[in-house]
C-alpha cells in the first residue's frame, strides 16, 4: 500500500514521455518555466548565503583578548617575557610596559576592547588576508593614545593576533532561502510565451519539460485518481513481497510467521522513509543497516533478497537523487550481507559497521571524480561535495552502530538466530549444560561425541556447523528430568525399568525426555531452531527395545504407543543428528581390528533404517549428501580409534629404612 502511494494521484502525463495527442495552444498566454526556475534556484544557491553573528564564537574571541591582556599584564610586572602569546615585543613596546601607569594601562585595555567589539559586531571572516586585517586594525587603533607610538603598535599587533584565522559568523539558513526567493523576483520568473495556435506536443514525440508546463497551465495534465494505475503498482509490489517471502522461506526452511513480519515491517519503515523525506532522502541510510540485521538474524541469502526488494520498490524512480546514489547503497549493503554472513562474533561486526561508511565514502568520491570522465550523471541536479558525502557516510555509520544495538533486543523479540547468538548458546558453561555436565555425565559424554559426528558430517554437505553443534548440545537436555533412567547414566546399581517391569511405562518415560527437554528449552529462552532438535532428533522412530518386550507379552499390541511423538527432521541439521545420534552407539560398539568399509557398512544400515521409515522425507537430505555424511562419519570414528603406544610404567621404588 505504502509503495503504491505515489500513483494514487500520479499525473498522466511525464516530462519525457511520448504525447499521446497532437495539443494546440487555445490562446495566448505567459507560462511559467519550471525547469529554467530550477536551474536559476540551484544557481543562486552556491552564492546566495546570508551570514549572522555568531555570540557563541564572539564570546571566546572576546575571551582570548583578555587572556592576552591578562599576560601582557603580567609582562609590565615582571618585565621577563619578550612575547605574549603569538606576539612578538620590539624594545620600545617594552619600555612602555614598564613606565606606564595603572591608569594609562586601563584606559588602553578598555580601548582595545572597544575596536574589538566593533569589529566583531561588523563581523570577521576567517579567509581575510593577514596584511588587509592588520590594515583594518591599524584604523581601528589610529586614536588609542596618539602620542606614543609604541602602545599602538602594540594594540595592533595584539588585536591581529588575537583575531587572525578567526571568524564569528554562521549561516542562516532562513535567511539565505529568503535572499534567494528576493533575487528571483527580482531578476523576474522565467516564462515561456505561447501564441493561440501553437503546436505544444506532437502525437508519439517525447514531452519536453516546457510543454510539460504549457500542458498543465492549460489543464492538459490530468490529477485525478487514477486506479488502474495505481493498482497495478500495488499488484507490483504485493509479488514483489511474495517473492521476497519465498525466496526466503527457500533459503530459510523454518522460517517463522515473526521473521516474516520483522522483514515486512522494516520493508515498510523503508518505503515511508522514502515518501517522507523524498529527495533529501539516503539510500544508504535506508537500506544498509536493515539489510545487515537480516542477514544476521537469517542469513545472506534472506538478507540479498530483502535488499534487491527495497532498491527495486523505490517509489517515484530515484526521486532526482541520481542513479549513482541508489547504485552506490545497494553495492553497500550487497557487500555489507556478504560480509556480515561470514562473522562470528560481535565485534567482527562491530569492525564491518565501521570499515561499511569508509568504502561508502571512498566508492562515492571515486564516482565523483570519474563522472567527467564517463560523461554519466549519476548524482542528479548537482553534484554533492566531499562535505556532504562525509556527512552521509557519518549518518549511515551512526544508524548501523544503532542496528548493532538493536539486534540483541530482536533476537528476543522475533525468535532471531545469530552466528554470535550461536556461539553463545554452545558456551558450556551455560548454566543448562553445566546442570547437564553434573547430574547426567553420562549423557552429556555422548553429547559430546554426537556432537563431532554432526559436526563433520554438516561440514561434508555444507549445512550449518554453527547450528548443529549448538543443536548437538541441547538435544538431550531432557533426560535431566530423571537422568538414572537412561543407559550411560547408570553405574553398577540395577536398571529402573527391570523393577518397572511394564514396557509402556518405559516408553513413556523416553518420550518424557524429549516433553521435558521442550520445557527447559521454554524455560531457558532457547530459540527455535535450537529447540527443534530436541525433538527433531528422534522423529517418530520405534523404542525398538521396548516395543519387543511388549510383544512378547501382546504380540498384537499398538505400535503407534511406542514411537516417539515427532515432529520427523524439518532441516538438513536435524536429519544429520538423527543419523549421528543411531551411528554413535554403533560405531562405539565395533571391535578394534572392524575396517573402514566394515564400518560404513554398519553407518548405512543404520542410515537405511531411518529412511525407509520415513524420518528423512522431510530433511530435503538428497542421497549424494547422505553418502558423504555416511563418510563423515567413518572419518570421525577412524579418528576416535586412533593407536596409541603403550609407555612403560617404572615399578614403584621402596622406601629406604
Amino acid at each position: 500500500m505504502v509503495s503504491s502511494l505515489p500513483w494514487l494521484l500520479k499525473p498522466d502525463l511525464q516530462p519525457g514521455s511520448l504525447a499521446p495527442f497532437d495539443a494546440v495552444a487555445p490562446k495566448g498566454a505567459l507560462v511559467q518555466d519550471s525547469t529554467a526556475l530550477e536551474q536559476r534556484r540551484s544557481n543562486l544557491l552556491a552564492r546566495s548565503v546570508v551570514q549572522v553573528i555568531d555570540r557563541q564564537q564572539t564570546l571566546e574571541l572576546r575571551q582570548r583578548l583578555e587572556r592576552q591582556l591578562g599576560e601582557l599584564q603580567q609582562v609590565s610586572l615582571t618585565g621577563s617575557a619578550a612575547r605574549v602569546g603569538p606576539v612578538n615585543l620590539d624594545a620600545n613596546e617594552q619600555r612602555w610596559l614598564q613606565k606606564r601607569s595603572e591608569n594609562e594601562r586601563l584606559a588602553w585595555d578598555d580601548a582595545l576592547r572597544r575596536a574589538a567589539d566593533r569589529m566583531l559586531s561588523q563581523g570577521l571572516v576567517s579567509g581575510l588576508a593577514e596584511g588587509q586585517l592588520r590594515e583594518a586594525v591599524r584604523l581601528q587603533v589610529r586614536d588609542l593614545v596618539a602620542e606614543e607610538p609604541a602602545a599602538r603598535s602594540l594594540a595592533a599587533k595584539l588585536l591581529t593576533g588575537t583575531l587572525q584565522g578567526s571568524s564569528n559568523l554562521r549561516t542562516d539558513p532562513n535567511l539565505s532561502k529568503q535572499l534567494i526567493e528576493t533575487q528571483l523576483t527580482k531578476q523576474g520568473i522565467p516564462t515561456i510565451e505561447v501564441r493561440a495556435g501553437d503546436l505544444i506536443t506532437r502525437k508519439g514525440e517525447p514531452i519536453s519539460p516546457q510543454a510539460y508546463d504549457v500542458l498543465d497551465y492549460f489543464g492538459k495534465v490530468r490529477r485525478e485518481p487514477q486506479p488502474a494505475i495505481w493498482f497495478r503498482h500495488f499488484l507490483e509490489a504485493l509479488a514483489a513481497c511474495a517473492v521476497m517471502l519465498l525466496v526466503m522461506r527457500r533459503e530459510r526452511p523454518g522460517l517463522e510467521v515473526r521473521h516474516a513480519l520483522l522483514a515486512l515491517a522494516l520493508l515498510l519503515l523503508v518505503q515511508g522513509a522514502k515518501l517522507w523525506f523524498k529527495g533529501s532522502i539516503s539510500p544508504l541510510a535506508v537500506l544498509v543497516p536493515p539489510t545487515l540485521v537480516i542477514t544476521e538474524g537469517l542469513g545472506t541469502g534472506c538478507g540479498l533478497v530483502w535488499m534487491s526488494i527495497a532498491a527495486l520498490l523505490w517509489p517515484v524512480p530515484v526521486n532526482g537523487l541520481g542513479d549513482g546514489r541508489l547504485l552506490m547503497a545497494v553495492v553497500v549493503a550487497a557487500a555489507g550481507a556478504l560480509i556480515a554472513g561470514r562473522q562470528r562474533s560481535r565485534g567482527q561486526l562491530l569492525q564491518l559497521a565501521v570499515m561499511l561508511p569508509i568504502g561508502a565514502l571512498l566508492g562515492q568520491w571515486l564516482m565523483l571524480q570519474l563522472q567527467p570522465l564517463t560523461g554519466w550523471r549519476i548524482w542528479g541536479a548537482t553534484n554533492p561535495n566531499l562535505d556532504e558525502l562525509a556527512a552521509e557516510s557519518l549518518l549511515l555509520g551512526i544508524l548501523l552502530m544503532l542496528a548493532l544495538l538493536l539486534i540483541p533486543v530482536l533476537e528476543s523479540s522475533f525468535g532471531l538466530l545469530t552466528r554470535a547468538r550461536l556461539l553463545e548458546l554452545a558456551d558450556q558453561e551455560r548454566p543448562l549444560l553445566r546442570r547437564l555436565s553434573c547430574e547426567a555425565p553420562g549423557t552429556f559424554e555422548h553429547t559430546l561425541m554426537i556432537c563431532g559426528l554432526a559436526e563433520e558430517g554438516a561440514r561434508a554437505i555444507g549445512a550449518d556447523v554453527d547450528l548443529i553443534r549448538t543443536g548437538s548440545l541441547y538435544h538431550d537436555v531432557g533426560k535431566l528430568h530423571a537422568p538414572n533412567w537412561f543407559i550411560e547414566n547408570q553405574k553398577d546399581g540395577p536398571n529402573p525399568h527391570d523393577s518397572l517391569d511394564d514396557p509402556q511405562a518405559s516408553a513413556a518415560v523416553l518420550q518424557a525426555h524429549v516433553d521435558e527437554g521442550l520445557k527447559l528449552a521454554r524455560r531457558h529462552r532457547l530459540p527455535r531452531p535450537i529447540a527443534d532438535f530436541i525433538p527433531e532428533h528422534q522423529g517418530t522412530l520405534k523404542m525398538g527395545y521396548f516395543l519387543h518386550k511388549a510383544r512378547e507379552r501382546d504380540p498384537d499390541v499398538d505400535e503407534s504407543r511406542f514411537r516417539y511423538r515427532g515432529p520427523a527432521p524439518r532441516s538438513r541439521e536435524t536429519a544429520v543428528l538423527m543419523l549421528a545420534d543411531g551411528c554413535e552407539a554403533a560405531l562405539r560398539s565395533l571391535p578394534p581390528d572392524t575396517s573402514d568399509d566394515q564400518a560404513r557398512d554398519t553407518v548405512r544400515r543404520i542410515v537405511a533404517s531411518r529412511h525407509q521409515d520415513g524420518q528423512l522425507r522431510k530433511s530435503t537430505l538428497s542421497r549424494t549428501e547422505v553418502e558423504l555424511v555416511v563418510r563423515a562419519f567413518v572419518q570421525v570414528w577412524r579418528r576416535m580409534r586412533h593407536r596409541r603406544i603403550p609407555y612403560p610404567i617404572p615399578a614403584r621404588r621402596g622406601l629406604s629404612v
